[in-house]
């Protein structure tokens, strides 16, 4: 069954949370600021190509938030207007509660929050992740890209990623690319070049060679001339070896 978490259950539950993450990490809230421990877990996560996904209210980062995110190119974030849920989810356990995933709060504030497993609990997990996905969907996908600007460094601005409609995309962001089977933007990775709910559905089967819809660099239709072991049109294939140095 559920189980209440103070302060310090709050944060030791989430560092666990996360660290034992297998496939897939939702993590909502509002503001955000790591600590060192948490960088070192999601960094290790992203290594490993899990599926990351942070949703949060406040589009002002710190310059060091800002620039770290940006060099995990693997962890996806969104912004969510009127944010004000905290919830931590991975494939088996989740915790609802009052602590921002932020380090004055787990170190300073007097939080609480309810600590659900999967096993234990599945309609209570199974709702708390439905909420995470609905949260998900009504939030605006971007990409970090904002720097500390120094005498050597120009300034950069935060940019969201555009949606871009399937068959006319053209990949004009060195870290962007497109699912097979979609079409929606993702980050660019030939070893992964299926969004998440794609990737589930194509993995019922796991056939490498089964025939996909879109180009993984271009976004353009590919009309069953790509597929998970080819995901790059043979046409765009040496400009993407081009850009992304492959």
């Amino acid at each position: 069954m559920a189980k209440f978490l103070n302060t310090t259950g709050v944060s030791y539950h989430l560092e666990e949370l996360i660290k034992g993450t297998k496939d897939r990490l939702i993590l909502i809230s509002p503001y955000l600021q790591f600590t060192d421990r948490i960088k070192e877990h999601l960094s290790n996560l992203n290594i490993q190509k899990r599926d990351i996904r942070i949703v949060y209210r406040e589009n002002k980062l710190q310059f060091e938030e800002n620039n770290w995110l940006e060099s995990q190119i693997g962890i996806r974030t969104s912004l969510c207007k009127n944010l004000h849920a905290k919830c931590y989810i991975n494939e088996n356990e989740a915790i609802i509660t009052s602590m921002n995933l932020y380090e004055f709060s787990q170190q300073n504030n007097n939080e609480m929050g309810i600590y659900i497993s999967k096993a234990q609990d599945t309609d209570l997990y199974n709702a708390t992740l439905e909420e995470a996905q609905r949260l998900l969907t009504i939030s605006e996908e971007i990409r970090v890209t904002i720097k500390k600007v120094t005498a050597d460094t120009p300034a950069k601005t935060e940019k969201k990623a555009v949606e871009t409609k399937p068959g006319f995309a053209k990949s004009t962001d060195k870290q962007l690319g497109f699912c097979i089977r979609t079409g929606s933007p993702i980050p660019f990775n030939i070893e992964k070049p299926m969004s998440y709910d794609a990737f589930k559905s194509w993995s019922k089967y796991g056939d490498p060679e089964y025939a996909e819809h879109y180009c993984h660099f271009s976004g353009e239709a590919s009309h069953g001339e790509t597929s998970v072991s080819r995901p790059i049109l043979k046409k765009n294939w040496k400009k993407a070896k081009e850009i992304f140095d492959l």
